[in-house]
């Protein structure tokens, strides 16, 4: 048998998460509720929703929606997942098999390099620089992506860095992956998180061996809907859809209905917007925060995601950190070796001022004393 890799990222936070004062250790915005942004009929209808199976491979007027979001894509071009999660665990078991070759880039979620190890695959970590806005090394990529590499793995815009690709740099990746024959599977679920408001481009319409995947849970505050979707040609999705059907035969009919309504332009408008003004309002307060703090702490230069990567100067891994803080101050933070970079902490400041700021003060208070 296969050693099997825990999620330790998720791990930890299921195990925390409904235990502390605080959780900062998320990574999306406050997410909203079902009802505020719903008209009366919309709510009538959810109500009087058979709960039947519904079309296993996604509305098709959600799958419209969606393809709506790319250039020259059709609805049989896209899955309805049940989260962004279920469409990389799709991507990652039916692209790879044991021995095989995959590339990602460190620090990130690493929940498809743990997928791609629990395969049986050699996994090769790109580093990104935290002292240089977290630019990739590209002579550590160069050596990485050679001949028998399956697959690269790419977030954009980043997390927990919240960098974004300039698209010369997604060029050399997908040039890279053209190269040596390899599969390019792009995780796009912070698109819509920029903090100057300007979209990020897409990898679709890039490369022919590409997956695209993304969610409503980060940009739209839509978690618990938990709808994904993947983006690939005809007969990849059909690959795919194959084994969406063993996994969980379809997403939830009540959470497609409600995808539906969201990704309407002009709701899915009011969303985007709702997320920004929580996202570049949370920044503003971590910002503030940080020229206080005498040096104890810093962050390089963000563009997207809610998320704060906050390096923190004492010598102690990042683990024992996040223990210390979350049993002395109730406040739970992600360990930044959990995302593939010792020194650091992710911090989530997609919420209201009043509930960031005391939590960044308490973690302040604990990482004082470890100095």
């Amino acid at each position: 048998m296969t050693l099997f890799h825990p999620f330790e990222l998720e791990h930890y936070q299921s195990l925390f998460e409904h235990s502390v004062e605080t959780n900062l250790a998320d990574s999306s915005v406050k997410c909203t509720d079902v009802g505020s942004w719903l008209e009366p009929a919309e709510r009538e209808r959810l109500l009087s929703l058979g709960l039947f199976y519904p079309q296993v491979n996604g509305l098709h007027s959600l799958r419209e929606k969606i393809a709506a979001l790319y250039e020259r894509t059709s609805a049989e071009e896209v899955l309805v997942t049940t989260g962004a999660a279920q469409a990389n665990y799709l991507v990652a078991s039916t692209v790879l098999t044991a021995g095989d070759r995959v590339v990602w880039f460190s620090p990130g979620y690493r929940q498809l390099p743990g997928l791609a190890e629990n395969l049986g695959c050699e996994v090769r970590d790109v580093p990104l620089d935290p002292d240089n806005d977290w630019r990739v090394d590209w002579d550590a990529f160069e050596a990485r992506v050679t001949t028998g590499v399956r697959l690269v793995a790419v977030v954009n815009p980043n997390n927990p860095t919240g960098r974004i690709l300039e698209r010369r740099e997604m060029e050399r990746i997908v040039a890279a992956c053209d190269r040596v024959g390899a599969w390019l599977h792009a995780d796009e679920v912070y698109h819509g998180t920029e903090l100057d408001g300007e979209p990020t481009p897409s990898f679709r319409g890039m490369y022919d061996k590409l997956i695209v995947t993304n969610s409503l849970s980060k940009a739209y505050g839509l978690a618990g809907l938990r709808i994904g979707w993947a983006v690939a040609a005809p007969d990849v999705i059909q690959d795919l859809w194959r084994r969406h059907e063993y996994l969980v035969i379809a997403a939830a009919a009540p959470s497609m209905m409600l995808a539906d309504v969201a990704l309407e332009p002009e709701r899915r408008g009011v969303l985007l917007d709702r997320q920004r003004r929580l996202t570049r309002a949370g920044h503003a307060v971590l910002t503030e925060w940080l020229t206080e703090q005498d040096g104890l702490f810093s962050v390089q230069r963000r563009q997207a995601t809610a998320i704060g990567f906050i390096r923190y100067h004492v010598d102690a891994p990042s683990l024992d950190v996040a223990e210390r803080i979350r049993k002395e101050a109730s406040v739970l933070t992600a360990p930044g070796g959990f995302l593939g970079t010792e020194g650091h902490l992710r911090v989530t400041v997609g919420y209201e001022a009043e509930r960031i700021r005391p939590a960044l003060d308490r973690i302040a208070g604990v990482v004082r004393s470890m100095r």
